[in-house]
C-alpha cells in the first residue's frame, strides 16, 4: 500500500500537468491558434495512471476517430475470421443451356463485391452451361432492414457524388462508383468511364480553361445522370484545365441501375443472353447456390478502413454487427429474425459491449459508425476505455496494425516527421469542418504506451489550426520522462 502511495506521489511530482491543466506546449500552441481551451477534451493514460485530463467526461463529436469503436468492437463480436460474402442463387432448374426462373444476386455485406468480382461469378454460371436466363434478375439487399437507407436522406455536404459519402447497402457493386478519365489538350477533353454499363453514356459541359492542373477540383461541379428513354447519360458541369490529365470516382447513378446496367453489359460480354427486368426481391429458402464471392477476412478490412478513413467500408461494418455473425466455413450468416432495425441492433451490440468492459455509455450517440456525421458524440473518457480494452483483446495486433503509423502511412503520414513520435505511435485521426480529433497509443521517452485521446469542436480549426494543436500534444506525449 505505502509503495502505491509513495509511487502516485512520484508521478504526481515529476508530473504537476496530469490533472485540469493543460502542458505548456499544449495551451501555447491553442493560444497562438485563437483555439479557446475549452473547446478541447483531453485524456492521456499510462496504464492505470491518468496523466492528462481535461473535460474528458464530456461527451463530443468525435470525426472519424469513431471508427476505432467500429473496428474494435468488430473485431471482437464478429471475430476475425468473419467474411461478407455475395450469393448468385436460383429456385429454376437449367434445361438444354437455359435456366427456367429468376436469378438472384443475394448480398452480404461483401466489402470486397467488384465488377471483377461479378464477372468471375456470372463466368462460374457459364461454365455450369448456363447460355440464357429465362427470368428476372432479383437483387436481395434484405441482409440489411432497411434495406435502401440511402433513398430520401439529404446530402451530407455539397458533395454528395464524392466516395466517402457512399451510403452502403447489403449489396453494393463497386461501391457504386463510375472511374472517369479526364484528359484534357488545348482544345478538346477527352472522357472515359469505367466500368462499361449498358446504355450509359458520358458526357460534359466543362469549359477548358487556364487553370493549374494540380487545383482542377476548383471549377468541378455535382455532376448528374440524365434519364432518356431507358438510356442515361452521366455529365460532368463546371471547368477543367486545358492540357491536364486527372482521374476521379463519382457515385451518380442509382444503384439499382448500376448493378442491373453492369449486370447486362457483363452477362452479354460473356456470351449470355438475357431479357427479363431487374427487380427487389429476397431469395427463397430453398434456392439453390449457383456461384459465390467471399470477402476478405474482417481484420484485413479493418486495416482498409482505419488506414485510410474510409467511411463506407466502417458503415458497412457496423451495420454488420446488427445483421450478422461469423461462420467458419461460409464466413458469415444472416442472425435470426428480428422486428428491429439493423441499426438499432449494431447500436444495441456496440453498447453491450462497452457495457461488458465497464465503459458507461451515457452520452455516446451512435448514428453510423463512421465518424462522418454532425450527431455522433463519445467522450474521450470513453474512447480511452475502449483504448485500453483494444490493448487487452485478444484481437490487439490486427486492430493496432489497422492504424495510421505517425509520419509513416494513412491519414498521418505527413504528420510529426520531426517528433519522436514519428514511426512508431498509431493515430487514428478525424476532420469535419467544426472537428478536429486523434485517438490511439503513442510511446513516452520511457518506452511505457499511452492512450491519448483528444477532440477539438469549434469553428477555428480549419487551416491546420486544429491539426497543430493535437500534433503539439501527440509530440508532449512522446517526450514525456525524457531527461
Amino acid at each position: 500500500m505505502f509503495r502505491r502511495i509513495a509511487l502516485a506521489a512520484l508521478i504526481t511530482a515529476w508530473l504537476p500537468l496530469a490533472q485540469a491543466q493543460l502542458p505548456e506546449p499544449l495551451s501555447a500552441k491553442m493560444a497562438a491558434t485563437g483555439i479557446p481551451q475549452d473547446a478541447i477534451s483531453v485524456l492521456v493514460l499510462r496504464g492505470d495512471t491518468t496523466l492528462l485530463s481535461h473535460l474528458a467526461d464530456r461527451p463530443m463529436q468525435p470525426a472519424s476517430t469513431m471508427k476505432l469503436v467500429t473496428t474494435l468492437v468488430g473485431l471482437e463480436t464478429l471475430g476475425p475470421v468473419f467474411k461478407g460474402r455475395t450469393e448468385l442463387r436460383s429456385s429454376g432448374e437449367v434445361v438444354r443451356g437455359v435456366l427456367k426462373g429468376d436469378l438472384v444476386l443475394r448480398g452480404g455485406a461483401d466489402a470486397d463485391f467488384s465488377g471483377e468480382a461479378l464477372e468471375t461469378m456470372l463466368q462460374t454460371l457459364r461454365n455450369q452451361g448456363i447460355k440464357r436466363i429465362d427470368g428476372n434478375l432479383v437483387l436481395d439487399r434484405s441482409v440489411f432492414t432497411p434495406a435502401r437507407s440511402d433513398i430520401g436522406l439529404a446530402p451530407f455536404d455539397e458533395a454528395p457524388e464524392a466516395y466517402y459519402n457512399v451510403i452502403p447497402d447489403a449489396l453494393l457493386v463497386n461501391k457504386n462508383m463510375l472511374q472517369i478519365d479526364m484528359r484534357s489538350t488545348d482544345k478538346k477533353l477527352q472522357l472515359v468511364m469505367q466500368p462499361p454499363l449498358e446504355k450509359v453514356t458520358i458526357g460534359s459541359d466543362m469549359r477548358l480553361v487556364d487553370a493549374d492542373c494540380a487545383k482542377w477540383e476548383d471549377g468541378w461541379k455535382v455532376p448528374e445522370a440524365q434519364q432518356i428513354d431507358g438510356r442515361i447519360k452521366v455529365v460532368l458541369h463546371g471547368t477543367f484545365p486545358k492540357n491536364c490529365a486527372r482521374g476521379y470516382s463519382i457515385n451518380v447513378v442509382d444503384r439499382q441501375d448500376y448493378v442491373g446496367r453492369l449486370f447486362r453489359a457483363t452477362w452479354k460480354k460473356l456470351g449470355g443472353k438475357f431479357g427479363g427486368d431487374v427487380v427487389d426481391g429476397v431469395a427463397a429458402p430453398e434456392s439453390t447456390l449457383l456461384a459465390e464471392h467471399v470477402a476478405r477476412a474482417l481484420p484485413e478490412v479493418v486495416r482498409d478502413i482505419n488506414k485510410p478513413s474510409d467511411n463506407t467500408l466502417a458503415r458497412t461494418v457496423f451495420l454488420s454487427m446488427g445483421s450478422l455473425e461469423a461462420d467458419p466455413k461460409l464466413g458469415s450468416r444472416p442472425l435470426a429474425a428480428s422486428s428491429e432495425t439493423t441499426f438499432a441492433r449494431a447500436d444495441a451490440a456496440v453498447r453491450g459491449w462497452l457495457r461488458g468492459h465497464g465503459i458507461d455509455d451515457t452520452g455516446l450517440v451512435l448514428e453510423n459508425g463512421s465518424g462522418l456525421s454532425r450527431l455522433e458524440r463519445i467522450s474521450p473518457a470513453q474512447m480511452g476505455g475502449l483504448l485500453k480494452a483494444g490493448l487487452r483483446s485478444d484481437w490487439a495486433p490486427e486492430f493496432q496494425a489497422s492504424m495510421p503509423i505517425v509520419a509513416v502511412d494513412g491519414t498521418m503520414r505527413k504528420r510529426l516527421k520531426d517528433s519522436p513520435a514519428a514511426g512508431h505511435a498509431r493515430m487514428k485521426t478525424g476532420t469535419l469542418s467544426n472537428v478536429t480529433a486523434v485517438a490511439g497509443y503513442v510511446r513516452d521517452a520511457l518506452g511505457q504506451q499511452c492512450v491519448v485521446v483528444a477532440m477539438i469542436n469549434s469553428d477555428q480549426v480549419s487551416n491546420g489550426k486544429g491539426r497543430a494543436v493535437l500534433d503539439t500534444l501527440v509530440d508532449w506525449v512522446a517526450r514525456l520522462g525524457a531527461q
